[in-house]
Order: structure tokens, then C-alpha cells, then sequence
């Protein structure tokens, strides 16, 4: 296992540096790197610049008009973005729907969807999660029935993120209903313009309606939108789990998060307290430990070995790690990092106020919204009885 960079992969990245540098909105890197509100316009400009670049599939392969990065060139790729202050990109076009088109979609679906997601203009959702199948996803309900060329989609999808911007949705739908729950479910692409998909956002605690839930009434879908076979659906959805749950570590954004804190805790004059800077290290450790983890895989990727199938792993320590910085960020600030007032912050108002920091003000909503990281993409507690079983044996 060798886990430093060589001499052409440290030429890389300063390749990666210079052109972020020279090509991210400096408005857009503000707001990342002081935790405001981003609109949808600041995340599908950033995504359309790559697009032009060729880079917002910048884990494609060559055939499909990616780079054909090799995995650390991806992981160079994505920290480089992430410490100059890049929106995160939306996964669910780049990261999870393409890599199934490509795996199993046919010809004409892929140079149907593939161009869309690759130039950042089409807003691509995930329809996975429904009331009462979350972490038990293949308790999914949602029904898909098969009538001519058609299907007949009903049933309700809940938690789409940001699926109020959404152009079209990959879902999970039932099909069968006999066998196992896992093999009746089929993958289905669908435009949500069309009649009958409805979508009513859901306030969160930390007063954004990040996500939603959609509604499908009789909502008609052509059935060469059906990716691979009716009820293999199952086997396409772990496939693009497995590129979730890395996605979710997301140990670089963190890597910039952690930077932030130090700025926060000097700022607030709490740098110099010996324990209060003991629980700065000991997040630092945990990040470095998770980075290792993730350069292993890429090791092991990148000599040809069989990846290390840690994915849950990898979702677990990354969320755990999400929720301490943010906790640690309100503790730095103490009093001052408690105002929330979403009216103001509407307005413009971003922590003016005696002794507190502007970038304060949208420390208690990060914290808030944090919550949800042990959650999702399959709660921490299931994550874990499945690296018991997978890893563990």
C-alpha cells in the first residue's frame, strides 16, 4: 500500500488548483466557505462550468465523454474543489444515475440522458426513500404497472433532496410482488413535468425546505424508461449505493470544515484554551484516519487489487465526523452562534450584532441540518449490521 502522491499526480493537482482557481465565481466560493444559503442558480452555474470543462463527469470514463481519471486523479479532483470553496455537486445526475445508464442502460438511453447530465442542464432527483422505507428500502411501495408501452406510476416518494429543482427522477418502483421484497422492484427515469407528479417541500429544522416529498397520480411513463430489466431493479440500486455511501464521506469538504473551525475558535478568542484545542485534535485525528481510509481504497483500486468494500464504513465515520465539527463550530462561538431568525438572514442580516462574527449567524442552521447525516443514505445503525456481516463475516 503506497499512500503518497507521486511526482505526476502532485503535477495534477496543481493543474486542478490553477484551473479552479482561475474559473470558480469568487461569489460563489464566498458563500461556501462562510456556510450561506446557496440558490439554485450558484449550484447549476458551478455545474455547467465544469460541464463546459467536460469535468462534472469527472468519474466517466473516456467512452462516455468523461476524463477517464484513474481514482486518484478523482480524489485530487474533488479536494482541490472542495479547499477553494466549490459547491458540492449534486450528485444524483453525475455520481448516481449516470454510472446505472452506463452500466445498464441501452444505447439509445444513454445518448438520450448521458449529454443532459454531463453539461449541468438538466436538474436530475432521486426517488429512493418512502414513508416507512428508508434504511428498508426494498419495502419500497411506490407502484409501477405495466400497460402497453407504458407504466403507470403511483405511490409517494419522501426526503428528495432538493427535488423542488428537479427536472427528472430516477425511482425505485414496485412491479411485483411476489418472491423476495428485493425482486420485484424495477428502476424507472421519469420526467417529473409530466401529469401527476406533484412535489410539496418540507420544512427542517434548520428552516429550509431542502427536501420534499413527490407525489406520483396515475402518472404515465413511457416504458423505454425502464433501465435494464422489469424487477432487476435491485441489483441497479446497490450499484449506485455503493457510490453513495463513499460520496457521503465526503472527507474533503470536511478537511475544509475543519480549516474553518480553527478560524472560528481564534476568532472567538478560544484557540488558546489547552482542552478546548485537545478537541480540535482529536476531530483532526478522526479526519486524518478517514482520509487514510479512503486513500487505501484508492490504493488498492489503482494497482488493480479488489477494492476494500467499505462503503459503509466509510458513510459512518464520515457522518459522525460532519456532526462533531458543527458541534464544535457552536461550542467556539458559545452565545454567538445561537441566533437564528430566518426573516432576517431573508433579508440580508448575517450576525451584525455586538461581539459576534458574521460568519456565526449560520452556524446554529449548519448544526441543525447536520442531524441528518447518520440517517440518511441508510442510518448509521443498519450501516453498521452490514459491515458486520460484509467485513466482519
Amino acid at each position: 500500500m503506497d499512500l503518497a502522491f507521486t511526482p505526476e499526480e502532485q503535477a495534477f493537482r496543481e493543474e486542478i488548483r490553477s484551473w479552479v482557481k482561475a474559473n470558480l465565481p469568487s461569489d460563489i466560493a464566498h458563500k461556501v466557505h462562510n456556510a450561506l444559503r446557496l440558490s439554485r442558480d450558484d449550484m447549476q452555474r458551478w455545474a455547467r462550468i465544469l460541464g463546459k470543462k467536460g469535468w462534472l463527469g469527472w468519474g466517466w470514463p473516456t467512452e462516455f465523454g468523461g476524463p477517464g481519471w484513474n481514482a486518484v486523479q478523482k480524489h485530487l479532483f474533488e479536494e482541490e474543489c472542495a479547499l477553494a470553496g466549490a459547491p458540492r455537486v449534486v450528485p444524483f445526475g453525475p455520481v448516481m444515475v449516470a454510472p446505472v445508464i452506463m452500466a445498464f442502460g441501452n444505447k439509445e438511453q444513454q445518448e438520450r440522458f448521458l449529454p443532459g447530465i454531463a453539461s449541468g442542464d438538466v436538474w436530475w432527483s432521486q426517488g429512493y426513500s418512502e414513508p416507512g422505507s428508508g434504511s428498508d428500502l426494498a419495502s419500497v411501495k411506490c407502484r409501477a404497472e405495466r400497460q402497453g408501452d407504458k407504466y403507470i406510476v403511483n405511490g409517494q416518494k419522501t426526503w428528495t433532496t432538493l427535488g423542488q429543482y428537479g427536472e427528472w427522477i430516477f425511482c425505485l418502483v414496485r412491479t411485483s410482488n411476489e418472491g423476495k421484497p428485493q425482486t420485484g422492484i424495477s428502476f424507472l427515469l421519469i420526467d417529473m413535468k409530466s401529469p401527476g407528479v406533484s412535489v410539496r417541500p418540507i420544512k427542517l429544522l434548520d428552516g429550509e425546505c431542502e427536501v420534499n416529498e413527490v407525489w406520483f397520480d396515475n402518472v404515465e411513463v413511457p416504458a423505454n424508461n425502464l433501465i435494464g430489466e422489469e424487477n432487476k431493479g435491485w441489483t441497479y440500486a446497490k450499484h449506485l449505493l455503493s457510490h453513495e455511501r463513499t460520496n457521503i464521506a465526503d472527507v474533503n469538504r470536511t478537511k475544509r470544515e475543519l480549516e474553518r473551525l480553527k478560524r472560528i475558535a481564534k476568532a472567538e478568542g478560544v484557540w488558546d484554551d489547552l482542552r478546548f484545542r485537545d478537541q480540535i485534535a482529536l476531530l483532526e485525528v478522526d479526519v486524518v484516519a478517514l482520509e487514510m481510509l479512503v486513500l487505501r481504497v484508492l490504493s488498492a483500486e489503482k494497482s488493480g487489487k479488489n477494492s476494500l468494500d467499505i462503503a459503509g464504513l466509510l458513510k459512518i465515520k464520515g457522518s459522525e465526523i460532519q456532526q462533531r465539527y458543527s458541534e464544535l463550530m457552536m461550542l467556539a462561538a458559545g452565545p454567538y452562534s445561537l441566533p437564528f431568525i430566518e426573516e432576517a438572514m431573508e433579508a440580508g442580516w448575517q450576525g451584525s450584532f455586538p461581539g459576534g462574527a458574521n460568519a456565526n449567524a449560520p452556524l446554529a442552521s449548519t448544526y441543525f441540518n447536520l442531524r441528518k447525516t447518520t440517517i440518511y443514505g441508510g442510518s448509521n445503525e443498519v450501516q453498521r449490521n452490514i459491515v458486520a456481516q460484509t467485513v466482519l463475516g
